[in-house]
């Protein structure tokens, strides 16, 4: 009788711990309010699809060759996307220099130095806490004289990120400037193995304790075999891994304004891909820090020379884009700090 009676105490216990996670949980979901609506909508109008196209049929021409790191078209990718953001008036993150240089050394045989590049907006109110929004920047180059142009991967997520970096400076201009500093990153060898990112986590400009989330960008442009037809969609990776109230944000922001399709078939425990392991975003979650990974999925064109940039949905591109804006200003202007489901 004595077993018995312990044991269901046990199970008593067990089962007030369960009721009361998961009333915190849904206390957690329930406190989620977009309160920037007005402001996110009209800031978002400045991301278009005519600008993500004009940029992105420059940088994945021949000009760039592909963008393979080291090498010189890589070289040419992160001049650009240099130009692009002194032009806009957005400041690098290191003193006078955009460019986080790494050293052959760190990495694989044959591979010569390669640049991060680095853009910021400091915050106003908590200057120290970062938002990283990221996506590399390298492609797999030239083979056999033919180039490998990289429109979707990752030409679309690098046009992405100076949009949203623009969007967050007009705003700045406008008196609207972000509660907390975002870092711009455009990683190089993520095709090699994820080096770029990797050397930043390394060698952080920021403190990574300071750091809030890492919305990172992959592939935006396309449309997968799965949704012909519905492209409507985006994939959504790693959301609730870290933090679930980033995974409710997420969804009420997109609820709020673009009523994509947020398709997590890739974030599944078991999903054979492994996606989640696949791309810089995961470099900071094994920092703990909270990440989500944007996808289109795969589709006939990847890693192929025929990603090109005239088979890009740009208008598609725009909306993906305006989400992960809107996403990236909540979390830089929402009141708490975002977080961890260790905290809840």
């Amino acid at each position: 009788m004595k077993s018995f009676l312990i044991i269901s105490a046990f199970t008593l216990v067990g089962s007030c711990a369960t009721t009361k996670y998961s009333t915190k949980i849904e206390n957690l979901k329930n406190s989620v309010h977009v309160t920037d609506s007005t402001l996110i909508a009209t800031y978002a109008e400045t991301i278009t699809a005519k600008e993500l196209e004009k940029n992105l049929y420059d940088f994945a021409s021949s000009t760039f060759e592909g963008r393979k790191t080291g090498q010189e078209g890589q070289k040419k990718a992160v001049k650009f996307l240099e130009e692009f953001y002194k032009k806009e008036n957005i400041a690098p993150a290191m003193d006078s220099s955009y460019f986080q240089t790494i050293p052959e050394s760190f990495l694989p045989d044959g591979i010569g130095s390669s640049e991060n590049v680095l853009a910021y907006i400091e915050g106003y109110e908590y200057p120290e806490e970062l938002l990283i929004v990221s996506g590399h920047l390298d492609h797999l180059g030239m083979e056999d004289d033919t180039i490998h142009f990289g429109a979707d991967d990752n030409g679309s997520g690098s046009m992405a990120i100076l949009e949203i970096a623009q969007a967050f400076k007009i705003a700045e201009m406008a008196g609207c400037s972000p509660k907390r500093s975002i870092l711009f990153i455009h990683l190089t060898a993520e095709e090699i193995g994820l080096y770029g990112s990797q050397y930043y986590v390394k060698n952080p400009v920021f403190k990574l304790e300071n750091t809030i989330a890492n919305l990172n960008i992959d592939m935006i442009g396309r449309v997968d075999n799965k949704h012909e037809g519905n492209s409507n969609y985006i994939y959504v990776i790693g959301a609730d891994r870290i933090s679930k109230e980033l995974h409710y944000v997420s969804e009420k922001v997109n609820n709020t304004f673009y009523d994509l399709e947020l398709d997590y078939t890739y974030n599944e425990e078991d999903d054979p891909n492994h996606y989640y392991y696949r791309s810089d975003h995961y470099n900071f979650a094994k920092q703990n820090i909270p990440v989500i990974f944007y996808f289109n999925g795969e589709h006939k064109d990847y890693h192929k020379p025929t990603d090109t940039a005239d088979k890009i949905n740009y208008e598609l591109l725009e909306i993906r884009t305006k989400l992960i804006f809107a996403t990236a200003w909540h979390l830089a202007n929402q009141n708490h700090r975002l977080l961890h489901n260790d905290d809840i």
